[in-house]
């Protein structure tokens, strides 16, 4: 069992590091992180005529082997598929993120999207992420609300997923989301099979321009939040708000075909009559 442990918070990040010794008893880790912050991201890869994609070998306590990738932690995981960091890997774990990464987030997250490439390329993934005290559940997690995460009990609900997980591996590649409340395990609710909320606890209500001075037609842009809401049970983000572990099984991008969802574009249809 190869593994490969990724982030969209950097090299640097506590969370990876964590995570990544977790990982270890379950197979041979490998990890291969952005050069620097990556959030919202989502599965990018970025403009690799600009990247020149550049990876560099380092150490990072408690893993025999760690790269580093100067790009976002969706072209990490390409790279890990196309044979940059030795045998196929069978496994893709993303996080810790500070900040748990539910409903519309996990559209923008480069945490999610890291598993999302992976499965792209026939590799489940499983991305873990944890709330932070004082802004709701969703988002990034800022400096000042790093000081008291619980990131080892985090570890600890990732690496009790994943036990069970390699030992039963799907036949097809999946994305699994977990998104865990910030206590200690003792103190958490349990946890639960979640859908993806409609809603976030709390999103930008307004966005404005303000006139940067000496510059012409230049703005700076302020975003203003709204309150923060109550979640609906059974969402990922309304389990986190209960102290609830929230696993999420993210389906595969398809397409619908279904004449009643997909309304006829008649002018298409003129036009290839022709």
């Amino acid at each position: 069992m190869r593994i490969l442990v990724t982030n969209d918070d950097g090299i640097d990040s506590i969370g990876l590091r964590i995570l990544a010794e977790a990982m270890t008893p379950y197979g041979d880790v490998v990890v291969a992180a952005p050069d620097r912050e990556y959030s919202g991201a989502g599965a990018a890869l970025g403009a690799l005529h600009l990247l020149q994609p550049e990876v560099r070998r380092t150490r990072l306590d408690g893993v025999p082997e760690a790269w580093t990738v100067n790009g976002p932690p969706g072209l990490c995981v390409m790279f890990a598929r196309l044979g940059a960091f030795g045998e196929p890997f069978d496994l893709v774990v993303s996080g810790i993120n500070p900040g748990a990464n539910v409903g519309r987030a996990i559209y923008h997250s480069g945490t999610v999207g890291a598993c999302i490439t992976g499965r792209n390329g026939g590799i489940s993934g499983i991305a873990v992420s944890q709330a932070v005290r004082g802004f709701g559940v969703e988002g990034q997690g800022w400096d000042e609300m790093l000081i008291d995460l619980n990131w080892e009990a985090a570890a600890e609900v990732a690496s009790s997923f994943v036990k069970g997980f390699v030992t039963a591996m799907p036949a097809d590649p999946l994305v699994v989301n977990i998104n865990v409340p910030n206590l200690p395990v003792a103190e958490m609710a349990g946890w639960t099979y979640t859908e993806v909320g409609a809603r976030p606890p709390r999103s930008v209500a307004s966005a404005t321009l303000a006139p940067i001075e000496g510059h012409d037609d230049a703005y700076q842009v302020v975003m203003d939040w709204g309150d923060t809401a109550v979640l609906a049970e059974g969402t990922d983000g309304g389990a986190v708000e209960r102290g609830l572990v929230s696993v999420t099984y993210l389906s595969p991008i398809t397409a619908e075909t279904h004449n009643h969802v997909v309304p006829a574009n008649h002018t298409l249809s003129e036009l290839f009559a022709r």
